[in-house]
């Protein structure tokens, strides 16, 4: 099914003239559009790696694999979602799978919500936080995110940022809808608390991903 448009904190930008073209001919095998793909959505598919990981070298090493992987799967893209909607549900996916080959847990299963709590006034943890998606600067709310915890951070990414729902989350950590939310929950009571004190965040390096050549 495909992916719902982007409705995240952070706003992707329109299609950029040229891409449809240029993702026709990348199909037929040529290099020189698949290069011109590459330059347009390299740096969206670094910061999407670096967020997701929060380390420069994995982030780096993690795009040129999605391009890599690009470069193979291309043909199978069929315009039923934005390209680069597209591309990040790729990119997402193979990330995932490094941080699985690394034996990490990409989410804390006894961060769930306490089935006690079921009678108790609800709370909507899936909601859009309309606090931190109004209240920070983008380069501000980028360097709380690098800050939070890796299960955390995920969530928020996954959820916040690229706009993907908690079952389809739940689906790529293996984890549980409820768990997604408390999680995602969870992860924006830390931003509030980080972004009390914006002057103690480390900066986060976007520069990096410009660095790798061009996939050939």
């Amino acid at each position: 099914m495909p992916t719902k448009p982007n409705s995240g904190l952070f706003k992707r930008n329109t299609p950029i003239a040229g891409e449809a073209e240029a993702i026709e001919l990348a199909k037929q095998g040529d290099a020189e559009a698949f290069s011109k793909l590459y330059a347009l959505h390299k740096r969206r598919v670094y910061t999407l790696c670096l967020r997701m990981l929060g380390n420069v070298s994995e982030a780096e090493d993690m795009t040129q694999e999605a391009f890599l992987h690009l470069f193979r799967k291309i043909g199978s893209f069929r315009g039923e979602s934005a390209f680069s909607t597209w591309l990040h549900r790729l990119t997402v996916n193979l990330v995932l799978m490094h941080l699985r080959k690394k034996g990490l847990q990409l989410v804390s299963l006894e961060e769930t919500i306490n089935p006690g709590e079921e009678d108790a006034p609800r709370r909507d943890f899936g909601a859009r936080d309309m606090q931190l998606a109004g209240s920070v600067d983008r380069v501000t709310l980028e360097r709380a995110v690098a800050a939070l915890p890796p299960g955390y951070r995920m969530v928020f990414v996954l959820h916040d940022v690229e706009g993907f729902e908690h079952n389809e989350i739940a689906t790529m950590l293996e984890c549980s809808t409820g768990n997604s939310k408390s999680q995602l929950h969870k992860a924006r009571l830390k931003l509030r608390e980080l972004l009390h004190a914006p002057e103690q965040l480390a900066p986060v390096d976007h520069a990096a991903g410009d660095k790798k050549e061009a996939v050939q």
